[in-house]
């Protein structure tokens, strides 16, 4: 692959999904540690709840990089754009809802579990239909 190329899809959503999953690691991890003093206790629990998310669907870019990278149906590629938006809506509203302490913050929750249910419909349908590699 030369320099100009452009990823092939395959490789791009992975490289997406693993960087949200080291994300989320470290989201974790800074939760575990230097947040637990500074925030209150139900936020952070907000705070590790969006980490959490963020890690299942990083894991489930991850698959939906597989089956693209297997002649993965249209789909699938529904399936990953909706696992980021779930992860910037969902989890992004509950870091700042955790950070800031206000909920209207996390008032985009909901949009992003419909953009994560709707992710995980979509890959499934994009797995039944799939076509042959």
């Amino acid at each position: 692959m030369t320099a100009n190329q452009d990823l092939r899809p395959a490789s791009a959503w992975g490289a997406i999904g693993a960087l949200s999953a080291g994300i989320a690691v470290l989201a974790e991890a800074v939760g575990a540690h230097a947040l637990r003093g500074m925030l209150e206790p139900d936020m952070l629990e907000v705070f590790q709840l969006a980490a959490r998310y963020q890690m299942l669907h990083a894991l489930g870019l991850l698959a939906t990089a597989w089956a693209i990278d297997r002649g993965g149906h249209p789909a699938v590629q529904r399936a990953a754009w909706l696992f980021i938006a779930g992860t910037i809506f969902f989890s992004g509203g509950l870091y700042a809802e955790a950070f800031a302490a206000q909920h209207m913050l996390g008032m985009t929750a909901p949009l992003g579990g419909l953009c994560f249910i709707a992710g995980w419909l979509s890959l499934a349908w994009g797995l039944w239909r799939r076509r042959p590699s």
